[in-house]
This record gives C-alpha cells, structure tokens and sequence, in this order.
C-alpha cells in the first residue's frame, strides 16, 4: 500500500508552494498535507520518518524563502480547524499551533489581556512563533509560553514546560518536533491600555519596516551586542540588488522581492551581504529566514 493512502485529506503532489510564502517565490513541494486532526498527523508523521522523506511544516511563511527547486519532502499545513482552536481561561489562553499569530494579539489585547501586544505587525502562526521565539524590541512570545505540546518524529506526544523549552533569542529546544498547541499566560490589564499598546507597537513596526513588500521578515539575527540592520546600512548596502531581490531602504535588514525576483535572488542577495559585513566589521550575520 502507498504509504500516502488512508488519510481523510487526500495528500496532494507537485504543490507550488510560492503563493503559500509572504515572499511569493520559489518552487514546489513533492507532497503537502493538510492533516485532519492529531492523529492524522501523528500518522503522517510517523510514515515519513519511516520512509525517510523530510517533512516541515509550513504556516503562513512568514519566516520562509522556498528555493527554486522546491522541497523533495512532505510539506504540512496545520490550517484545519483541530490545529485553529482558542481556550480563553481567565489569565491563561491554550493555543493551537495553527491560530494566526496577530489576530490572536490582536483579540486578546483588545479583550484586556496583556502579554501579546508586542506581537502587533508580525505575521505567523502560533507554533512557529513558539519554535523560534519569535518577537523584537517590544519582546518575545517565550516570555508568555507556560508549556506546550510537541510531538517528535515517532508521533510521540509530550508536554513540555517553560524551563526545558530553553527560550533565547531566535531560538528553543524544539528543534525538528512539532508544536501542537501552547498555554500562553497573561495579564489582565485595562482593556483601553492593552488596545492602545498593541496599536501602538503596530504603527511603529509600520513605520520603520517594509511590512507591505513582498518580504519575509528580517533576514539575519542580531549579532551579541549590535543591530543586524544598522551593519547593513553602515556598509552601504541600502538599496543594492541582485535580480529581483533588493535590500530595504526602509530596514536594511529586509530584503524585498519583486515580481521578476528568483529565490536565488534573494539567497545571493543575503550572501553578498553577509560577506560585506564580514568583510567590513570582522562581523558574521547568521540568517535568522529559514531556507528550504
């Protein structure tokens, strides 16, 4: 039997996978599935391992640049409603990996819970915001994560706490596993004060970075001590290109598409900056953008 039969939502095959990437580029999945439920995904995830196929897992590719000749592996899509699930209960809110990550800040924050305003203006989803702790200078969602579930490549399920997820900047102890849900807690606060945080951080993030171009964030991590994109704009590298890929006049430490723009673009785009920055400041920048 193909080890792709017998699941409720037929896996689909050759899938561009472009259009499902804030970039817009790059090439096709050989699978993708959209899991019914947990045990569709456990199953799922237990096949592939078994088979030795890659499996990811892909939100609402807010952090991802898809190369051009696509992932030979098992993309997964937690967009069903088993993965889009919110329980409000007093200060703690229990989160499915799939809910959208600042429409969830958004409601909350206007509901008077606070802790997630600083979320305001990043795109994702809930469990990749979890893996690699994603945030800024307003802060990060580990600060609010109490425990979440995970499950390995064995489809074996465990609950882990705030301590072992091990939280740092850009990054956690999950690794390869997939979140399934985090229990979030926060803050209740005045509804009025929790809204105008959360619009406020939102207008400065719309201020200082491209939000509106075909981007996937900022492209490299601060170096200990420095600004990423104030390296880039000190090097001079505002505006430079390499075929539809350019860097940010607005932050230097994005790097926008246009619709000519190839992954590769972008991929030796951020190359050429990191080698001027290298070259320049004794500095390595490490990609913070996850490359399939």
């Amino acid at each position: 039997m193909d080890w792709l039969s017998g699941f409720a939502n037929p896996i689909e095959r050759d899938v561009p996978l472009g259009d499902l990437t804030w970039y817009r580029i790059g090439g096709r999945a050989r699978y993708l599935s959209r899991p019914d439920n947990e045990s569709e995904l456990e199953r799922l995830v237990r096949r592939a391992s078994e088979q030795g196929v890659d499996l990811k897992i892909l939100g609402r590719g807010a952090n991802v640049l898809v190369r051009d000749n696509g992932f030979n592996g098992v993309v997964v899509r937690l967009d069903t409603p088993a993965f889009q699930r919110t329980e409000v209960n007093g200060e703690r809110v229990r989160v499915g990996a799939g809910v959208d990550l600042m429409r969830l800040a958004k409601r909350l924050s206007h509901d008077g819970l606070s802790g997630l305003e600083c979320m305001a203006g990043i795109p994702g989803t809930i469990g990749g915001a979890v893996r690699m702790n994603a945030g800024g200078q307003f802060g990060c969602i580990g600060d609010v994560v109490e425990r979440c579930r995970l499950l390995d490549a064995n489809g074996v399920i465990e609950t882990w706490s705030k301590d072992r997820l091990a939280f740092g900047y850009r990054i956690s102890a999950i690794g390869d596993r997939v979140v399934l849900s985090a229990d979030l807690r926060l803050r209740r606060s005045d509804r009025a004060e929790t809204r105008r945080r959360f619009e406020e951080i939102f207008a400065a993030k719309t201020a200082s970075q491209p939000i509106s171009e075909r981007s996937a964030g900022c492209v490299f991590k601060n170096p200990p001590g420095a600004s990423a994109g104030a390296l880039i704009d000190a090097a001079g590298l505002k505006g430079s290109r390499c075929g539809g890929a350019v860097v940010s006049q607005r932050h230097a430490n994005f790097i926008c598409a246009d619709p000519s723009a190839k992954a590769s673009d972008v991929e030796r785009l951020a190359g050429m900056i990191a080698k001027r920055v290298r070259a320049e400041y004794g500095t390595e920048l490490e990609l913070e953008i996850d490359i399939w």
